[in-house]
Order: structure tokens, then sequence, then C-alpha cells
């Protein structure tokens, strides 16, 4: 197994040191911009949509911000500096963002200094970057998702030009070490290990717009990983569109298999989480790894999307039905019932029909997942799926999505009653739902349990006992 020493990326381009320290003389003279403008630190808001991948991006714009004099708000109308990080995956997405920056319209006209930006996977695609020129004229600054590390040069230009700033660069995609990041919990954490996708499924727009599949080295994972640990982080949750790929493109390689298992030997108490994993590339060795590492949440998110192998086919998806099936049942031999799984299902691709999506409904009861993230197919420009007939009414799709979210239900509601009065090992998160001096803790596998307690637990590990299961929670009380 690798040490993570000397690891070389084959086909990757990482930012250099001397562009890094461009940017960040570019941050004090954009803090220097802002000290002469204002006399108290401007506020910034950034407005993030879509996956934790962006929410790590989100993380790492506000730490350069930050380095830049800025201060945060969650109110647009009061803030100096309004980002809008951008989803693509969806089009209920994308509408949201173009209601928001809208009402942004008048804010702008009254208050001329402040600057308007928008990021991310929305951006990075040619036709809504020339819909955002043409018909959003008071937005100043779009940049895309391969250039997130230069925002302050951007930034700056954008401050003193008075001339909008147009920066999406068509590249497979860099790697930016080093930038500054203010996260937004402190005792959970996302840390990406590689960014960009190579698997091109029909109706994913993500390839297009995150680029080809790049590692981190492990090194510099691992430098993270341990820094996290000494900051007091209890759940690291490590990211990539495809995590499972990890490594692919590394010198000597390196599985993510083997990289979990290097950070599991990490001193320190804390719970290892991942997502998101593709069937096609999940391996045994990786669920040999969750099943032995106790660092390591027993909790599998493995989207199958469809149960019907011809609809896979059209998908691109690059697995059958079966070998799904053969992967959960082999987790499930390794890990019972501490297992968890949850999964993605895409309801009503174009050119399915009932008795294919029958076979989905069928794959949902045969799993008996703890939880299902269930979509209606929305088309993305560009990719082939959008191209492919879809005969079958949106109305009727909302059916088919009803019947799976009814059968989840039931099954979500038999899963829990299976813990009734254990007790589990829980990360307690926040506040929760079921009173006002409840909080929500989340089990290994990815559970959630409410409890009556101060919000000094939060953020701490604590072992509760499950009382009462509900359908999608379970009530439970602290062991003392």
């Amino acid at each position: 197994m690798p040490d993570g020493g000397d690891l070389v990326a084959a086909n990757t381009r990482f930012v250099t040191e001397e562009e890094l320290n461009t940017q960040r003389q570019y941050e004090q003279k954009v803090k220097s911009l802002l000290e002469s403008r204002y006399e108290d630190k401007p506020l910034a808001c950034v407005v993030t949509y879509g996956c934790q991948q962006n929410v790590a991006d989100s993380e790492h714009i506000k730490g350069m911000l930050e380095t830049m004099g800025y201060a945060f708000t969650d109110k647009r109308d009061e803030a100096k500096l309004v980002i809008f990080n951008t989803c693509a995956v969806r089009e209920h997405a994308e509408d949201r963002v173009y209601g928001n920056v809208g009402a942004l319209k008048k804010y702008k006209l009254a208050n001329p200094d402040v600057v308007i930006a928008l990021c991310g996977c929305m951006m990075q695609q040619e036709h809504i970057a020339d819909k955002i020129h043409e018909s959003f004229p008071f937005v100043d600054l779009v940049f895309g998702t391969h250039v997130v590390h230069q925002l302050p040069e951007l930034l700056y230009t954008a401050m003193t030009r008075r001339k909008r700033v147009f920066e999406l660069p068509d590249i497979d995609g860099v790697i930016a070490e080093g930038l500054p990041v203010r996260r937004d919990n402190d005792s959970k954490a996302w840390l990406p290990i590689m960014y960009g996708c190579n698997n091109f499924c029909t109706y994913c727009v993500v390839p297009y717009v995150r680029g080809r599949e790049r590692s981190r080295k492990v090194a510099d994972i691992i430098c993270e990983f341990k820094q996290l640990v000494r900051d007091g982080y209890k759940e690291i949750t490590l990211l990539g569109q495809n995590v499972n790929s990890y490594g692919k493109d590394l010198e000597p390689r390196v599985t993510f298999a083997e990289l979990l298992r290097m950070l599991s030997k990490i001193d320190g108490d804390f719970r290892i989480r991942f997502m998101t994993s593709h069937p096609k590339d999940c391996t045994k060795e990786l669920l040999e790894t969750m099943a032995q590492c106790d660092k390591v949440a027993t909790h599998l998110h493995l989207p199958f999307q469809s149960g019907n192998d011809r609809v896979l086919r059209a998908m691109n998806r690059g697995y059958t039905r079966e070998k799904y099936l053969s992967l959960i049942n082999y987790a499930k031999d390794l890990m019972g019932d501490a297992l968890s799984i949850t999964s993605d299902i895409i309801v009503g691709f174009p050119g399915e029909t009932y008795e294919e999506f029958l076979d989905t409904l069928s794959l949902v009861k045969e799993i008996k997942a703890t939880g299902l993230f269930t979509f209606i197919y929305s088309p993305r420009v560009g990719t082939p799926a959008a191209q492919m007939d879809d005969p079958v009414p949106h109305e009727e799709k909302a059916k088919w999505l009803a019947e799976i979210l009814d059968a989840q239900e039931k099954i979500s509601a038999e899963n829990m009653k299976l813990h009734a009065g254990k007790t589990f090992k829980c990360f307690v998160v926040g506040r929760g739902k079921l009173g006002d001096n409840y909080l929500a803790a989340r089990t290994d596998g990815n559970l959630i349990i409410e409890f009556i307690g101060d919000d000094g637990l939060i953020g701490t590990f604590q072992n509760i006992k499950v009382i009462e299961p509900l359908t999608f929670v379970m009530r439970g009380e602290i062991v003392k």
C-alpha cells in the first residue's frame, strides 16, 4: 500500500505556487480597496445550491473573501457582495437561481456599489452564461467551476474596471491546494478528495461542467485530514462525484479503499463518511474496508437510478440490476444490521415504460433502503438523453414517483422498528424537530435519533437508546 508520500498525478494540472501567490496579492489589493471605501467590514452573502461539493467550494470562496476583508451575512439586502454558487443537475435548481438573481435587480439599482456574482455548475454551460449576459445586465461577475481559485483577481477586476467580467474557460479542470477555507460547521467537515467525472451518464451534465476526474494527492488529503482532527472535527465526509474512482489518475495507483484505511489509522475520535459511490466502480475491497475499519461509517450511498437493465443501458450506467444486487447483498453479509443503504432514483427516464418502472419499484422493495432520493427525470441541455423521445407525460411520471414514495415510507417504518431498544453511538448534529427540547443525532449508519438534551451536546458523540421508532426518525434517550 502506498504511504502517501510521493504520489504524482499523471494527467492533472495543479495550480502552481506562483499562481497562488498572484491571487494572494490580489486578496490584499481587494482588502485595501474595501478599507478605502467602507468604514466597517463590508458584508458578503454566499448562497449555495446543489450538492456537498458545491458547499465545499463555497467554504473556499468564503475563506478567500474573509482574507480579503469581508464579514458575512445571510441577508442579501444588506450585503455589498452577493455570490450565487449554482447547481445544474435539475431544472428546478436553475429556476430558483433565475428567480433569486432577478429579485436583486432593484437592490442593485439602488446600491450600484454592490457586486453581484454567479459561479458554479450552471455558469459553466454556454447557453446559461449567454442568458445571464443578455437578460441580467446587473450581474457584475460570472465565473466557472475551474477558476474558483482566481476569485480575488476576478473580483478586483470587476470592482475597479466597472466592467462586467465573465471567466468561463472550457478546460478539464485543475486542482488548487492551499486555498483558505471558512467552514460552516465547527464539528462536521467536508473534505474533497477528487473532482470531475468520467462516466457520462446520458442524463447528467456533471462531466461537462466539472471536467474529467482528477484526484488530489494522498499526502495533501492526509495533511488536511489530520488538521481537521486536530481542530476538533468529529465527522469528516470525503467528497467526489465518484469517490470509487479515486486514484485512477495517480502514479503509483492507490485505491479509494486504501485511502480509507490510511485515514482510519490516524489517531483521534472521529467518524469518516463518503459520497458519492458509483455501482460500476464499487468494489468488494471497499465494502470489506467499511466492515473492518471502525472509524468508517457503515452507511453506503449507492445510487442505482433504475431497476431495469434496458433503462440502465440507455442511461449508460455501466452495470446491471444483478450486479447492483450482488454488491448490496455482499455488503449486507459483511455488515449485517449495522449497514444502512441509501440510493438515488430517476423516475420517467426518456422511453421508460410503466412495466420497466415496476422493475425499479421491485428493486426498492428488495433492497429495503433506509432512505431514497427520488426525482422525476429533468432534461439537461447538451446531454444525449435530452435528445431521446420522451412520450410519457409529467403527470404520469408523478404517479410513478408517488408509488415509489409510498413503498419507501412503509419500508422506512419497518426498518426503524428493527432498532427498538438498541443503543447507538451517535454524533449530535443540531436541534431536532420533535419538540423544542429535542436534539438530533446521527448513528454510524446515518439514521436520525432525536432526544431531549441541551445545546452543549451538539458536536459530540453520545450513546443513545432507541425508545420509540417512528417512520423516518427514532425517539431516544441518552444512556449515562
